[in-house]
Order: structure tokens, then C-alpha cells, then sequence
């Protein structure tokens, strides 16, 4: 099985900026948040055989927190979406062009200078790819990240996944099969 976790909230989370790449630690809000979600795996005895994390600190808090005492490896195809310019836009009041990104990711392309949501599903797609078959995995990363992940392991979700909202710590699980993922359900945390 592969559970992928969002970062829990940060201060960044909680002034609706658009935090991408920039390196934020957890609030305690978002402390509480991956502390209930190691509480949840817990509950149900879940154990995993490997925990990775995008390397941004948000991410990697969330993974220690979720699995204390686990081994975290990091790896690059898991941080955020390059928002480039965008990097800590206001989401309260954004740019006409970003606002338009944003009402419909599906059929508008990212912004001049963003990462493209094609780019997003190929690189976890890569990174879903190498690690098939590493036993139960906890994947900490980021919302447009997980977006990607989800989609890759959607194919016929046509986009479905990028107008989601996915909070702070929310998880889906995916099993492994012996040629891929079956479709991920969002947990119940």
C-alpha cells in the first residue's frame, strides 16, 4: 500500500499565500494535524517499510511527526509545484492571470513562468514508478504535488483531481498491484 499525506498547516497555509517552494516550517496547528494522522495509523496498526518526503521542512516535520522514530528519505519529484513568479502570491487576491489559472487548471495553462501540470504528474509519476513494489510507503509531500500523484494514478480522472481541495493532512491510499496502483481513496482522518 502507498498512503500519500499533505504537509500539515503552516503560517503561510493559514494567510492564504501561495507558499510553492519556500521553506516553512509546521504551525502548531499543523503539529496537532500530523500528530492526529500518526495517531490515526496507529489506531489501525498501520506500519510502513519506508516513509519518503519532498525535502522542504513542512514535509518532512509531517513525516516524522506521522512516524516517529521512522527513517525519512527525501527526494526532489516530490516538492511543490515551481510557482515561479508566483512564489508567495496573495491567494485572498491574486493576479488576473493566476485567478484565471486557478478557476480551471484543466483548460488553462499555468501562468508564464509556473511549472506546467503536465511536468507535475511526470516527475511523481516517475518517482510512483521507481518505488512500485517497496512494500508499505508513507509519501509526504504537497497539495499541487499530490494533485500530480493522484492523477498519475487516475489515469481516467480527466483532470478531476486538480479543482479538489485537499486539506492540510489529508491522505489517500493506493494498493500495489503487480502491474501498477488501483485508484486512491481519500482516507477518513
Amino acid at each position: 500500500m502507498i498512503y500519500i499525506i499533505r504537509h500539515g498547516q503552516t503560517e503561510k497555509n493559514k494567510a492564504m499565500v501561495l507558499q510553492g517552494r519556500s521553506d516553512q516550517p509546521l504551525n502548531e496547528a499543523g503539529i496537532r494535524q500530523a500528530e492526529q494522522a500518526g495517531a490515526y495509523f496507529q489506531s489501525k496498526d498501520i506500519r510502513f517499510d519506508r516513509v519518503w518526503s519532498s525535502p522542504l521542512i513542512r514535509a518532512v516535520q509531517t513525516a516524522k511527526l506521522a512516524v516517529p522514530g521512522a527513517e525519512v528519505v527525501t527526494d526532489e519529484r516530490l516538492l511543490e509545484m515551481d510557482y515561479g513568479p508566483y512564489e508567495g502570491a496573495s491567494l485572498e487576491d491574486p493576479a488576473p492571470e493566476l485567478l484565471h489559472f486557478f478557476m480551471d487548471f484543466v483548460h488553462h495553462p499555468a501562468p508564464e513562468g509556473m511549472e506546467s501540470l503536465s511536468s507535475v504528474v511526470e516527475r511523481l509519476g516517475d518517482f510512483l514508478e521507481e518505488i512500485h513494489g517497496e512494500g508499505n510507503i508513507l509519501i509526504s509531500t504537497h497539495a499541487i504535488a499530490m494533485k500530480g500523484a493522484l492523477e498519475y494514478l487516475t489515469p481516467d480522472s480527466n483532470g478531476s483531481y486538480w479543482s479538489k481541495h485537499i486539506g492540510n493532512c489529508a491522505v489517500y491510499v493506493a494498493e500495489q498491484t503487480e502491474d501498477g496502483y488501483t485508484v486512491p481513496i481519500e482516507l477518513n482522518i
